[in-house]
C-alpha cells in the first residue's frame, strides 16, 4: 500500500497540528509490538473495552514511528510526531481501507458463513491461481480489524481478490461490506457459531447476507431462509442434494475410502466429479468452489483436473519442540508476503531462544516483480532481527545479495542432504513454504521424535479468554495470570510468552522452580511464587522472583537471608487467611506481622492478597462477603500501620465474574484463562484451549463372548470392531474413565471406552464408525469437554487438565 499522509488526512477528515503531510505511507499497523513498525508506518491507536493503544505511543516514537491516528494527542507529545486526530480510530482504519478498495476495479470474491470460510478461500486461491494474480485474506483475517488490514495489502498487479468476512453480532457486516465490496458472494453454511450474538437464526442470516447487497451473484446451498434475503438484482446460484430446482443439483454422492464421487446437473447437462475427500464438510466446501468455477465458465476437464489436486488445509501456525533444544514454528503449507509478515510477528511473540532462523521457499502471487518482492522480504528479515536465513527455490535466491548469514538451496531435497552441516541448536526456527516445496519433510526432520498423542493448545483461545475476563475489569485494575502447574497442564513457557505479549501485569506460579524455569527461558514479567518453601528463598532472590509470605516463620526466614544479602526493598506479597484456612496471616498474628515489618528496609510489601473459598458457589455468597469484609479490615490495618499503598487482590476466576465490587487493584485469572468456567452461561463465551488427540493404532474384530483388556471387564455380546488408542493412565487418563463410563470422539462420533484403561493404551468400540488405522481421535476438547469428564468422574476440570503427563507433547498453534 502507498498513500500520502495528505490523502489519508483528507479521507478521514482528521484534525492535525503542524503536520508534514508529504510523507508516503507504505505500512499500516495496529500492533505496537511488531518489529515491522518503521518511519513509513501509520499506526492506528485502537481503543477497546479492555485496551487502549495510545499508551504505547511513547515506545513507538522511541522505535522510530512518526505517524499516528489517534482520538487524542497524549500529554507532552505534541510536535514529537504527526498525529491525525479522529473520533474513532477503528472506524478510521475501516474508512482508509474502504477508500483504498475503491481504487481497484477487478473482481472480488467475498466469503462468509459459520464454518468453512477460510478453507473455501484457500481452495479457490489454489484453483484460480494458474489464471489470476490473487490477493486474499491471510490466515483467518476476517474481523472488523482483519478485513481492512487484508484489503490494504492490494497492489496494482492483482487482478482478483478473495476475502472472508466473519461477524459475531449485528451491525458488523455492513461495515465489512463497504470495505470488501464483493462482486461474487459465497455463503458457506449457517451453523451455531456466535449464536449468542443474534436474537435468532433469521437475524443471523439477514446480517450475513448484507455482505452481498451489492454483489453481482451469490453462491449458496439452496435454502428458503437464505433466499428471502437475496436482492432481486442479484443473480442466485444455488446447489442442493435434495432440491432439483437448485442451479446445481447433486443427484448422487458415493464414497470410497479416500474419495467422494458426485453426479450433478447444471444447465441441463449431467457431469461427474471426483473429490479427494470423504467428510461431509469438505465435500460441501468443494461444491461451493465448483459453483464458482462453473460461474466463471471453466470447462469440466479443467475443473476435474484442478479439484482432484485439492488438499487438506492447515490454517494454523504450530509451535513444536525440535531437535537439539530448538523450537519450531510450522507454517509449512503457505508462502505469500502477507502471511509472512504475520508469521514473523508470531515468531517474535513465541521465540524461545535469542537465535532466530527463517527457512523460506519461493513466494508466489505477490503482485510484485521479484526485485520488488524480495527487497521487501529482505527489509522484513532485517527488521525482525533474524540471525540466519535459509532460502529454498529459484526466485528466493534473489536475496543472496541482500542478506548476511544466508544460505540457499535449489530444492527441499538438497537442503535435507545438507541438514546436519547446518547445525541447528538452541534456536527458534520459522519454517514457511509453499505446499509444492513439501516443507512438511523439513518439519519432520527437525522435530523432536515423540509418540502420536499430543495436547494441542489454541493460543487464539487463550487470547480470547484473557480478553473476555479483562473486559470485566474496571479501568486501571491489573491482571495476574496463573501459569502454575505447567500452565494448568497446557504448557507454562509458551503461555507465559503469549501473556507477556499481551502485557499482562503479573504471572503467578506455585513453586519457585516453575518461576525459575520461566525466568531462565527469558520471561521478563514479574512472577509471584504462591507457595515458596523456605529452602527456595536464595533461588527466589537470585532469579528475581517475588515470594508470597504467609507466616511469621517464613517472613523471618526470608528477612534473615535478605539482610545477609544486603537487599533493599525486595518485593514480597503478604497473604491473609480470611477463611480458606490454608495459608496466610490470621487476625491474631497481624500485630506481630506489623511489628516485624515496621521500619524494615530490606523488603517492600508489593501486594496484600487473600483467597476466596466459595466464589464459584452463589449459595455461599454470604461467606464470600464475610471474607471480603475481613480482607478489607486486615489489609487496611496493615496499610495504615506501615504507611504503605500496595496492590490488593482477592478475586480468582469465579470471583471476577461473581463479585466485581471486590476487584481492588488486581485480580488473579486462573482456570478461566484455559477456557473453563463454573458458570454454564459464562462457559458459552469462553473458547476451548486444549484438545488432547491421539490416533488409532490398530483395529480388530472380535466375536460374541470374547473379552477386551485386563480382567476381561468387557465381554462382547455381538461381533464388534475394537480400536486401540496409544494413551493410558500414565498419560493422565483416569482409570475410572474406562468400562463404558467414558468415550472418545472419532469422525465426530462417540466411541465408548471398553474395559479398563491400561497404562499406555485404551480400547474403544468403533463398530458403527467408518474409520481406519492411523485416523485421528479426540480424547477431550470440544467433545468430550474437560468439564463433562470432571462431572462424570466426580472431580474438577483442574484435575483433568493438570493430570496430563509431560510425556504428552504439547503443540501450540494460532489460527
Amino acid at each position: 500500500m502507498n498513500l500520502s499522509l495528505k490523502k489519508i488526512i483528507s479521507i478521514l477528515d482528521a484534525k492535525t497540528i503542524d503536520i508534514q503531510d508529504t510523507i508516503e505511507i507504505d505500512n499500516i499497523s495496529i500492533d505496537s509490538r511488531s518489529l515491522q513498525n518503521n518511519e513509513k508506518t501509520l499506526f492506528f491507536a485502537l481503543v477497546g473495552s479492555n485496551h487502549d493503544a495510545h499508551i504505547y505511543i511513547k515506545d513507538l516514537i522511541a522505535k522510530g514511528v512518526r505517524h499516528f491516528v489517534v482520538t487524542h494527542i497524549p500529554d507532552g507529545f505534541e510536535g514529537k510526531a504527526n498525529f491525525l486526530v479522529v473520533k474513532n480510530t477503528l472506524e478510521a482504519l475501516q474508512q482508509t481501507a474502504s477508500y483504498y478498495r475503491s481504487l481497484f476495479s477487478f473482481p472480488i470474491i467475498g466469503v462468509t458463513g459459520s464454518n468453512g470460510k477460510t478453507i473455501v478461500k484457500e481452495w479457490l486461491n489454489f484453483l484460480l491461481s494458474p489464471d489470476c494474480n490473487i490477493i486474499r485474506s491471510p490466515k483467518s483475517y476476517n474481523s472488523q480489524v482483519g478485513v481492512p488490514l487484508s484489503v490494504l495489502a492490494i497492489n496494482e498487479q492483482h487482478n482478483l481478490g478473495i476475502f472472508e468476512a466473519g461477524i459475531s453480532t449485528v451491525s458488523e457486516m455492513d461495515k465489512l461490506e463497504k470495505i470488501i465490496r464483493p462482486t461474487i458472494g459465497i455463503l458457506t453454511n449457517i451453523g451455531s457459531a456466535h449464536d449468542e450474538g443474534f436474537e435468532n437464526l433469521e437475524e443471523k442470516i439477514s446480517e450475513k447476507m448484507l455482505l452481498f447487497q451489492n454483489s453481482e451473484v451469490v453462491i449458496y446451498q439452496k435454502n428458503n431462509s437464505v433466499e428471502k434475503f437475496i436482492l432481486p438484482k442479484t443473480k442466485a446460484i444455488s446447489w442442493s442434494f435434495t432440491d432439483k430446482t437448485a442451479t446445481v443439483f447433486v443427484a448422487k454422492k458415493e464414497h470410497t475410502h479416500d474419495h467422494t464421487y458426485i453426479e450433478y446437473t447444471y444447465k441441463g447437462n449431467i457431469s461427474t466429479l471426483q473429490i479427494p475427500f470423504v467428510d461431509d464438510a469438505s465435500v460441501e466446501n468443494v461444491i461451493s468452489c465448483l459453483l464458482v468455477l462453473l460461474y466463471l465458465e471453466y470447462d469440466a476437464k479443467t475443473i476435474q483436473s484442478r479439484i482432484e489436486l485439492l488438499f487438506p488445509m492447515e490454517m494454523r501456525l504450530k509451535v513444536k519442540k525440535g531437535i537439539n533444544n530448538c523450537s519450531l514454528i510450522d507454517d509449512s503449507y503457505s508462502s505469500d508476503f502477507q502471511s509472512l509478515k504475520i508469521a514473523l510477528d508470531f515468531l517474535e511473540s513465541q521465540k524461545q531462544h535469542q537465535k532466530k532462523t527463517v527457512i523460506l521457499s519461493d513466494i508466489f502471487q505477490s503482485g510484485l516483480s521479484n526485485e520488488q518482492l524480495y527487497s521487501k522480504v529482505a527489509e522484513l528479515i532485517v527488521s525482525n532481527k533474524i540471525g540466519r536465513f535459509i532460502g529454498i527455490g529459484e526466485t528466493v535466491s534473489t536475496l543472496k545479495t541482500k542478506l548476511d548469514n544466508a544460505f540457499f538451496f535449489k530444492d527441499t531435497d538438497e537442503f535435507l542432504l545438507q541438514l546436519e552441516q547446518l547445525n541447528f541448536e538452541n534456536e527458534t526456527i520459522l519454517i514457511k513454504g509453499a505446499r509444492s516445496f513439501q516443507f512438511e519433510e523439513i518439519v519432520s526432520a527437525l522435530a523432536e521424535k515423540t509418540h502420536e498423542t499430543v495436547l494441542e493448545i489454541n493460543l487464539n483461545a487463550i487470547s480470547h479468554n484473557f480478553n473476555f475476563f479483562k473486559s470485566k475489569l474496571k479501568s486501571g485494575t491489573k491482571m495476574m495470570a496463573m501459569v502454575k502447574a505447567f500452565g494448568y497442564g497446557s504448557g507454562g513457557f509458551e503461555i507465559a510468552k503469549l501473556l507477556e505479549h499481551h502485557k499482562v501485569d503479573y504471572l503467578g506460579v506455585a513453586f519457585a522452580d516453575e518461576g525459575i524455569s520461566l525466568k531462565t527461558m527469558g520471561i521478563k514479567l514479574p512472577i509471584m511464587v504462591l507457595n515458596p518453601e523456605n529452602t527456595s528463598f536464595p533461588a527466589i532472590i537470585q532469579h528475581q522472583l517475588e515470594p508470597e509470605i504467609y507466616s511469621l516463620k517464613g517472613l523471618n526466614a526470608f528477612l534473615k537471608i535478605a539482610e545477609q544479602k544486603k537487599l533493599k526493598d525486595f518485593p514480597i506479597h503478604i497473604k491473609m487467611d480470611t477463611g480458606m484456612h490454608r495459608l496466610g496471616f490470621e487476625l491474631n498474628t497481624i500485630d506481630d506481622l506489623i511489628a516485624t515489618l515496621k521500619g524494615n528496609q530490606t523488603v517492600k510489601v508489593k501486594s496484600i492478597l487473600s483467597h476466596l473459598a466459595t466464589s464459584d458457589d452463589l449459595q455461599q455468597k454470604d461467606f464470600v462477603q464475610y471474607q471480603i469484609r475481613l480482607f478489607e479490615k486486615l489489609s487496611s490495618k496493615l496499610m495504615d500501620e506501615l504507611q504503605i499503598t500496595p496492590i490488593r487482590h482477592i478475586l480468582n476466576t469465579s470471583g471476577i465474574s461473581n463479585f466485581p465490587e471486590a476487584q481492588y487493584d488486581m485480580v488473579r485469572l486462573g482456570i478461566g484463562l484455559y477456557g473453563v468456567s463454573n458458570d454454564s452461561e459464562e462457559q458459552k463465551y469462553l473458547e476451548n484451549v486444549g484438545t488432547l488427540k491421539s490416533i488409532i493404532s490398530q483395529i480388530r474384530t472380535i466375536q460374541s463372548g470374547e473379552s477386551v483388556g485386563y480382567g476381561r471387564r468387557f465381554m462382547a455380546d455381538k461381533e464388534s470392531k475394537i480400536a486401540t488408542i496409544p494413551i493410558g493412565y500414565a498419560d493422565g487418563i483416569s482409570r475410572h474413565w474406562g468400562n463404558g463410563i467414558g468415550f472418545i470422539t472419532i469422525k465426530n462420533q462417540k466411541a465408548p471406552i471398553l474395559g479398563s484403561v491400561c497404562m499406555d493404551m485404551l480400547m474403544v468400540d468403533v463398530t458403527d464408525i467408518d474409520c481406519k488405522e492411523g485416523d485421528s481421535v479426540v480424547i477431550f476438547g470440544e467433545s468430550p469437554t474437560v468439564t463433562y469428564m470432571a462431572e462424570q468422574l466426580k472431580t474438577i476440570p483442574y484435575e483433568i487438565l493438570t493430570s496430563i503427563s509431560q510425556r504428552v507433547k504439547r503443540v501450540f498453534y494460532r489460527e
